[in-house]
């Protein structure tokens, strides 16, 4: 066999497909609607999106979902914007990583989180839902909370009882004049998940 030949056979399998190790799926998290479009709750759609438009790719309606792809350093990254609204997230990510046999340290998961300051970002592992319900629902489908997770913080400037008006409320000024260089860290911090693997990200850009 050549040397052409066998690094043909070596990066694909015999059906032509990208080898699932080098696949990741990146789920955003958000909820569907042009009501929902620029809030705190939707953070993980809007990462998604920046990183779609500098990719120059566009989502296509799928079931469950959302969906667009790019190749980045010899992975493939599937990006799904789940279309089952948030409490249902689990349903669109289990029926992805099936389809497109993604391992499930190949997943990761984009998600607010009210209990981190606005713009600090979070990688971990594994973890509890934290009160999230959409990852509270993808622990459910998954049968296990061992995947890793992207926390955007959104901060906690809230009254009691008002949790619910503020994170399906709209940035303020302040947080608008910021988020642009806040998603192309998070854009970074997703494509090194691909390629630096999950501790070199954390190491690099937790708490940055």
């Amino acid at each position: 066999m050549g040397l052409l030949s066998f690094l043909k056979s070596f990066f694909t399998t015999k059906n032509n497909t990208i080898p699932e190790m080098k696949k990741f799926l990146i789920v955003g998290l958000g909820n569907i609607g042009s009501e929902y479009d620029n809030t705190r709750h939707n953070i993980g759609f809007k990462i998604l999106d920046r990183l779609a438009t500098n990719e120059n790719i566009t989502f296509e309606n799928k079931k469950l979902g959302a969906i667009s792809q790019f190749r980045f350093k010899g992975r493939t990254f599937i990006l799904l914007k789940p279309s089952t609204y948030m409490n249902l997230s689990g349903k669109a990510v289990k029926y992805w990583m099936t389809k497109e046999k993604i391992a499930l340290e190949n997943v990761l998961i984009v998600c607010d989180d009210i209990n981190i300051s606005f713009g600090t970002i979070r990688l971990k592992g594994k973890g509890s839902a934290g009160g999230h319900n959409g990852l509270k629902d993808i622990n459910l489908q998954l049968n296990t909370q061992n995947y890793a997770r992207f926390r955007f913080g959104v901060g906690d400037q809230f009254s009691k009882g008002k949790l619910i008006d503020y994170v399906l409320g709209k940035w303020n000024p302040d947080e608008e004049s910021k988020l642009g260089e806040r998603l192309e860290k998070s854009c970074d911090l997703i494509k090194s998940f691909g390629t630096a693997g999950l501790n070199n990200t954390m190491s690099e850009f937790n708490g940055k």
